[in-house]
């Protein structure tokens, strides 16, 4: 200790211990404060009003929660029959499969099943067997249904899990998946220790939500009234899960309130950020994979890349530029006529569900899903004359600068769950996946399925979202 020589021994012995002691301590404190600046980046709640006109100055919005059961009457299967059959067809080109589009042959046996052996009356009580619920937030009203377990054994936690649906799907694609997780026992997932009460939302604009009114319905409006939506339930924490517009929808709630977020399941990834580093990414990961992150199955499911993810992106996303610019001209026709309606959503059960089937005259449609099923969720679009409404929402979220728009400054610090199926339209490795989402717990490889996971492989998804659930449980 040359600077204090008359300083004793033992002073400078605590020296040794006391300095990298307080220095350890301060910068331990600087290093958490600075992550925990970092995690405080949130997305501002904000508000919104998108009823018709002006938003009332006087009272308070009406919180009740309103039962609800879907209707139909002779009216309405009358005039459906009436249009599917005065329906006109071009006839498709000779071994087109289902390559230009939904294959006119197999759409006539598709409305010939739908006009004679489909029995809307039927399904409406299908879909009535759960519990269905309005509630009126920011002037519209929200539908949704809520799912209870029937039985939970004395001491066990029931999680609450949101379930958000993308386009052009619905909260029916949640039906088969449902009951695994509010009964796991009962169907063979006896993983005893997580039980779920599950409330499945109509995105609004969709099906029996209200559409909105006003311009600029984005998924971050729309993460707002869901999490108002499951506070008003009584909800203070609870988990979330979604695909497609729901992935991003769930992952804006997670921006928005991460202390309400116990973990975000999703079963598809929108990594926005592009750049130098994405290109070296691509190229080195065709030859030397491990050197940038990426395993033998990103490998699988992302080269021949332009292939992937350029041709094949570019023929699927047809619909999409159409919607993010100018739905209202294209909706016209599919609101107006239900077979053009079931062709133009139908088509997306197709090659999102393997892009194999484009080879198909049927489209391969029947091997996953049941026409009942596939017509169940034609006809909530249709009954509701909501094509339109959901159309509008790629123009709402598409038109502003990805770049500036809060959520891609904001990463997801909540615990979340990825599960890749081989047959998503994008794949996003865990590497990539790792820049927004900062608390992977767990990825998953998936086994077989495409974009609409749990319509199609209800199991293999509950499967995961509780292996996620746990550990996050266990954390």
């Amino acid at each position: 200790n040359n600077f204090m020589p008359h300083r004793s021994f033992e002073y400078s012995q605590k020296n040794a211990i006391l300095v990298p002691a307080a220095t350890l301590g301060i910068g331990g404190m600087l290093v958490y404060w600075l992550r925990s600046r970092h995690k405080i980046k949130t997305i501002e709640m904000g508000d919104g009003w998108w009823g018709s006109g002006e938003r009332p100055l006087k009272g308070k919005e009406d919180e009740s929660i309103r039962p609800f059961k879907i209707e139909t009457s002779d009216k309405e299967i009358e005039d459906l029959h009436r249009r599917l059959e005065q329906a006109r067809y071009t006839p498709p080109l000779e071994g087109a499969g289902f390559h230009y589009g939904f294959n006119s042959d197999y759409l006539r046996k598709v409305v010939a099943y739908w006009r004679n052996q489909f029995d809307w009356r039927k399904q409406v009580e299908v879909l009535n067997k759960y519990p269905h619920f309005q509630t009126t937030i920011e002037g519209i009203d929200i539908h949704f249904i809520h799912v209870k377990p029937s039985y939970v054994p004395h001491g066990r936690a029931v999680q609450p899990l949101l379930m958000v649906h993308g386009w052009p799907g619905s909260f029916y694609e949640f039906y088969k998946i449902i009951p695994l997780l509010t009964e796991p026992a009962r169907h063979g997932l006896n993983e005893g220790d997580v039980v779920f009460e599950v409330i499945c939302p109509s995105i609004p604009g969709y099906g029996f939500s209200e559409a909105p009114h006003q311009k600029g319905f984005d998924t971050l409006a729309t993460a707002r009234i869901f999490h108002k939506l499951m506070s008003r339930l009584g909800f203070k924490e609870y988990y979330l899960q979604g695909g497609d517009w729901g992935s991003r929808i769930t992952t804006n709630m997670a921006q928005m309130l991460p202390q309400s977020v116990k973990g975000l399941h999703l079963n598809l990834v929108f990594v926005s950020r592009q750049g130098f580093r994405r290109i070296i990414s691509v190229m080195l990961g065709a030859c030397v994979p491990w050197l940038v992150g990426l395993t033998k199955e990103d490998v699988q499911h992302m080269y021949p890349f332009i292939q992937k993810n350029i041709y094949e992106l570019l023929r699927e996303s047809g619909y999409l530029h159409i919607q993010a610019t100018k739905p209202d001209t294209a909706g016209c026709g599919v609101n107006d006529s239900p077979v053009g309606l079931a062709a133009y959503i139908l088509e997306k059960f197709s090659t999102w569900t393997d892009k194999s089937f484009l080879h198909k005259d049927d489209g391969g449609l029947e091997s996953k899903y049941s026409l009942d099923e596939l017509l169940t969720n034609v006809m909530i679009y249709w009954v509701t004359s909501s094509i339109v409404s959901s159309m509008r929402f790629y123009k709402e979220n598409m038109s502003k600068d990805p770049g500036l728009t809060a959520d891609t400054r904001v990463g997801v610090y909540v615990p979340t769950g990825i599960a890749a199926f081989p047959q998503e339209i994008v794949h996003t490795p865990r590497v990539w996946a790792k820049e927004v989402f900062k608390n992977i717990i767990t990825y998953s490889y998936m086994a077989r399925g495409g974009h609409f996971a749990a319509f199609e492989e209800p199991k293999l998804l509950a499967q995961d979202i509780m292996q996620f659930v746990r550990k996050v449980e266990q954390l």
